[in-house]
């Protein structure tokens, strides 16, 4: 296992294009992470007022809130690490790196493994970055404290955590399937923030389908699935009521997702001619 997950580092250590894409997810997240209280900001300087409230007091980065609040923004550059778990994947299929591990005496087996291990090292140093923003940040900005109230609601970056593991691994078998790498990364693009959301608003809102089987139907979606694990949670500054935990219903459902997108990257390694 070890063996594999340093074969990996080897693949991807000297590519110029990983570290890009590496580069701009971090941006993203120090973007995100901070990017709140400086539009609060530009907010006030530009006279905004909500009924004679301050934006700038709003508490977006108090404890335990602050955990839902970066991780939802966060899930959205999901889609940088998955770019690399594509990229990686087309260019074993490419070059025959692939193939090449498998007469060196690697089972496909082992590198089903290695790549499941590195989305889960890219999960979780991923959601360290999390973890890290959300508390300097909170530290600074937090009208809250205390160890209680700090490591509260935790349970988001674990969510976290596991949506990009589960939204990886769709990446990794559409890589499969499709083959080429710039197809498959304009694909997931517009069916996680197109097609999917698009299809899920249709049947859950409109009122031939509102009420029926489809609206029903909606909640198993894979991309909608994940994105309900973390719902929207800036309703509450609005005195709204919101999903402040994470769905376990969505966690089964994504989890089952899971188990057909391994099974089928199995099945497709199994089939395919290495050799």
């Amino acid at each position: 296992m070890i063996r594999a997950l340093k074969l990996e580092w080897l693949k991807i250590k000297n590519y110029r294009v990983f570290w890009i894409l590496i580069s701009m997810y971090l941006l993203a997240l120090v973007i995100i992470a901070s990017g709140g209280g400086l539009f609060l900001a530009w907010l006030k300087s530009e006279g905004a007022d909500f009924n004679g409230i301050d934006p700038t007091i709003v508490p977006i980065f108090d404890f335990p809130d602050i955990w839902q609040n970066i991780t939802y923004l966060s899930s959205f550059a999901k889609i940088f690490i998955a770019f690399m778990v594509i990229i990686s994947v087309n260019n074993d299929l490419t070059y025959n790196t692939l193939r090449q591990n498998i007469i060196d005496g690697l089972s496909k087996k082992e590198y089903l493994a290695s790549k499941l291990m590195m989305i889960v090292s890219l999960a979780a140093l991923s959601t360290l970055f999390v973890f890290l923003s959300g508390f300097i940040n909170g530290m600074l900005y937090s009208h809250v404290r205390g160890m209680e109230v700090v490591f509260a609601k935790t349970q988001f970056l674990f969510a976290y955590f596991y949506e990009i593991a589960v939204y990886c691994s769709l990446a990794f078998l559409l890589s499969l399937l499709i083959k080429k790498s710039g197809f498959v990364i304009v694909a997931l693009f517009l069916y996680t923030f197109m097609f999917e959301p698009i299809a899920v608003a249709v049947f859950e809102n409109a009122p031939y389908f509102k009420g029926g089987v489809m609206s029903q139907i909606a909640q198993y979606f894979p991309i909608n699935a994940l994105n309900n694990l973390i719902s929207v949670p800036f309703g509450r500054y609005i005195f709204r009521e919101i999903q402040d935990y994470v769905s376990v219903k969505s966690f089964l459902i994504s989890f089952g997702w899971l188990l057909v997108y391994i099974l089928s990257i199995s099945y497709i390694l199994n089939k395919k001619d290495l050799k």
